[in-house]
């Protein structure tokens, strides 16, 4: 019965297309899978996990040996660089294994303010609690990081080409960037940027050197090479890793090594993802393709990689770093993990999603709970997942699609409820941040997200009818 079944898989994802190879690997994965589901529904106490698992587990592919997975993690979770991919691993695996996550008390560590420690929810004190993961936006701040998170912590994070950071951080700040809103288009701004961009404007830190800024250096100081080696070692003292965006999947797999983790803990679908198409044209269209208010010159291209000269450097140099990282772990290992892994996704993403997979608008998406948050020119994209799931199934791909607001609200929930609150450190008061408000607006409710000042950035209307799951503050 189970090969008969596995028999009509195959012939489902299309096997006859693929090489012998291929075939007998799919093989391999969608029966693993299938007697891992069999497992589960006839309760076998060796396939029973206390707590939420991954779909499939293949132990022969998963081990690295002798070492043990590191659990203790801090994530730099820089602007549009992929990031929220990466946080949604980590929540998964914090998640099945039970860890203790240093959540913001509102969605962000009161960014763009540097980072204290009296901004994590539950903080008491220099290790007075342990955390085990930390991952949302923040601006960097080591010593205060220290204070929450213990001494052997991985720390790592991940960059990406500044000019391709521009034009996400263009479309997604666009009305929260002074310096962005003034402009007519990104090529305006990119022309003459002086013209639009004041650093002392509130806000202003999305338009130039982000990610330097996210690192918590200076990012308005004019380039030189002595300020750009500076925070190149100072990045380098503070992360152990740091992953390049362009280059994802082999950022998993060096990245999964690292911290000695099975290949399926970094198995991901992209999320948070913008719409990749003109105003007026229908459907979701390749990364190629850019709204008409991105659209760029390759002379315009340069002038922004010129303004964003410490972004650009710092790019450079671990873009380099990474590469050598690639060459010592060997470029046919690399080959043929990064190969599995995107076995694996394609695997997963016929058993979870629906539409092939293809990301769709939120407006699209009937579960109204798992719709990712609006912001920006473009539309976020998200996933629905199939019908017909098994509970185990279901609720393991929803990991895997969940957005980030909705993740961190339900950890939330689970580290801190209702009756539980959280207590001062060292008796203080701590200040809370008023990140989520609630609004009526013609009948329904909408939670409202809040910068440190209480300028309002977005709103989110994906969490309207799930109150009873949503900490209101």
């Amino acid at each position: 019965m189970v090969f008969r079944r596995s028999a009509r898989r195959m012939r489902w994802l299309g096997c006859y297309r693929l090489g012998p190879v291929w075939k007998a690997l799919l093989i391999f994965v969608v029966i693993a899978f299938a007697g891992q589901l069999l497992g589960v529904i006839f309760n076998k106490s060796w396939m029973q996990p206390e707590r939420p698992h991954s779909i499939y587990s293949f132990p022969s592919e998963n081990s690295l040996g002798s070492c043990q997975p590191h659990t203790h993690i801090m994530f730099l979770k820089t602007h549009k660089t992929a990031s929220s991919t990466v946080l949604n691993l980590l929540y998964r695996f914090g998640e099945e294994r039970g860890l203790k996550f240093a959540l913001p008390v509102g969605y962000q560590f009161g960014y763009p303010l540097p980072f204290i420690a009296q901004r994590v929810k539950g903080y008491r004190g220099p290790h007075v609690a342990e955390f085990d993961i930390m991952g949302n936006h923040m601006r960097f701040n080591k010593p205060e990081v220290e204070k929450v998170m213990p001494a052997d912590t991985f720390y790592f994070s991940i960059l990406r080409d500044p000019v391709a950071l521009a034009e996400s951080s263009y479309a997604y700040y666009k009305n929260v960037a002074p310096a962005f809103r003034r402009a007519k288009g990104l090529a305006d701004f990119a022309d003459n940027p002086y013209k639009y961009y004041d650093p002392r404007v509130r806000n202003n830190h999305y338009a130039r050197n982000l990610m330097w800024f996210d690192f918590g250096l200076d990012h308005t100081s004019n380039f030189s090479f002595a300020l750009a080696r500076r925070g190149v070692a100072a990045v380098r003292r503070n992360f152990k890793l740091i992953l390049i965006s362009e280059y994802f999947d082999q950022s998993m797999v060096l990245l999964r090594h690292a911290l000695c983790w099975p290949l399926d803990a970094v198995v991901s679908f992209s999320l948070n993802a913008r719409q990749q198409m003109p105003s007026g044209r229908s459907g979701w269209v390749g990364k190629a393709a850019a709204p008409a208010p991105l659209a760029l010159t390759d002379k315009q291209r340069l002038k922004l990689r010129e303004w964003n000269s410490l972004d650009w450097h710092l790019y450079q140099a671990f873009n380099l770093t990474f590469w050598q990282d690639v060459e010592r772990f060997g470029r046919s290992r690399m080959e043929s993990e990064v190969a599995l892994l995107r076995t694996k996704r394609e695997v997963l993403t016929r058993i979870c999603l629906r539409d092939g997979g293809r990301p769709i608008e939120a407006s699209r998406i009937r579960d109204k709970t798992i719709r990712p948050f609006q912001s920006g020119l473009v539309k976020i994209l998200g996933y629905e997942l199939q019908s017909g799931l098994d509970n185990a199934t279901w609720e393991a791909c929803l990991r895997m699609i969940r957005p980030e607001i909705q993740y961190k609200d339900l950890l939330d929930l689970r580290q801190f409820p209702r009756a539980q609150q959280p207590q001062a450190a060292g008796g203080l008061l701590v200040k809370r941040e008023p990140s989520v408000l609630r609004n009526e607006d013609r009948g329904g409710k909408r939670l409202v997200e809040k910068d440190w000042d209480g300028t309002i950035l977005f709103r989110n209307q994906s969490l309207e009818h799930i109150d009873s799951k949503v900490r209101l503050r």
